[in-house]
């Protein structure tokens, strides 16, 4: 049955001038029928550079919207509009005009997991790729404000010189590791390099041998000479890595680290999409240029 409906996605693919993202935490049936996987800052580009007519989001809403934010002529579909981010939800635009308001001058850094109209609120966004740099960027200021995710925030102060202020968000799967956890599965795998997305807790990431983002990761382990790895982000990365690196061992730091908002679309739900061009998702005019200033600032320093 999969087979047929995969047969399907393809012709319809084709006859809508569509391109497929997926994110790397999707089901691997998704990753598989995609015409890339990557990251945040992966997918923001491609979805800025396609000139396909239809993109067919696979990840969550802030993913779809910031396309939208990009691709205003396209048609952007999320086959699960109400695939969400729980972190994304932790800020709101009215949070951001008032951390404006009490910090009028200092620059405001959005994470792009984030919704269209808390970027329409920021200076500029920033991925867990190149946080560091778009921190750096705002050359004459000595403080900078870092919404929502409280972990990326004080990850990039570590390497930043500027005074870093923050929301109190978080993302609940990559919070929910434990150090007492990691210590486990490096008990359990004394030879493999413990690698760590930014979004885990400060104690976590003074483990890590390499603290990176996800499309960082995959490069990694794939250049790497070591054979072993603990992996620390959403367990659904687990299959490109075993995919792309067959003669390597890939170990989840804990099977909490597991999304089910990235777990809701199916290839069903692909194929409807590409039937019916809907769920559609669009950014309102007033939100998405202001929104797309920031976005802009962000790819421009990537």
């Amino acid at each position: 049955m999969s087979q047929e409906i995969i047969q399907k996605i393809e012709r319809l693919r084709s006859r809508r001038r569509a391109i497929i993202l997926a994110h790397n935490y999707q089901p691997p049936e998704i990753q598989d029928i995609a015409d890339l996987t990557g990251d945040s800052l992966e997918l923001s580009r491609k979805a800025a550079e396609t000139d396909a007519s239809v993109i067919v989001f696979c990840g969550v809403a802030f993913m779809a919207e910031t396309a939208a934010i990009l691709n205003p002529d396209k048609t952007v579909l999320l086959p699960r509009p109400e695939a969400g981010c729980p972190m994304a939800d932790m800020i709101t635009a009215d949070d951001m005009k008032r951390v404006r308001a009490e910090y009028p001058d200092v620059p405001i850094v959005t994470y792009v997991n984030s919704t269209a109209a808390v970027k329409a609120e920021s200076d500029a966004c920033c991925t867990s790729a190149n946080s560091i740099r778009v921190v750096g960027s705002f050359e004459n200021a000595a403080t900078v404000y870092m919404a929502p995710d409280q972990n990326l925030a004080r990850y990039t102060a570590l390497h930043s010189a500027k005074n870093i202020l923050h929301w109190h968000g978080y993302c609940p799967f990559h919070h929910a590791l434990q150090s007492e956890e990691v210590l486990l599965r490096k008990q359990e795998h004394p030879e493999a390099l413990f690698l760590a997305h930014p979004e885990c807790r400060p104690e976590v990431l003074s483990l890590a041998d390499r603290v990176m983002s996800t499309s960082g990761m995959l490069r990694f382990v794939h250049e790497s000479s070591h054979i072993s790895f603990i992996v620390g982000t959403e367990v659904g990365i687990l299959h490109p890595m075993r995919r792309m690196n067959p003669g390597k061992e890939f170990h989840a730091a804990s099977k909490k680290m597991l999304c089910p908002h990235m777990k809701k679309i199916s290839l069903d739900d692909v194929c409807l999409s590409l039937e019916t061009l809907e769920p559609r998702i669009s950014v309102p005019e007033d939100i998405r240029v202001r929104a797309l200033k920031a976005v802009e600032r962000m790819l421009l320093i990537s």
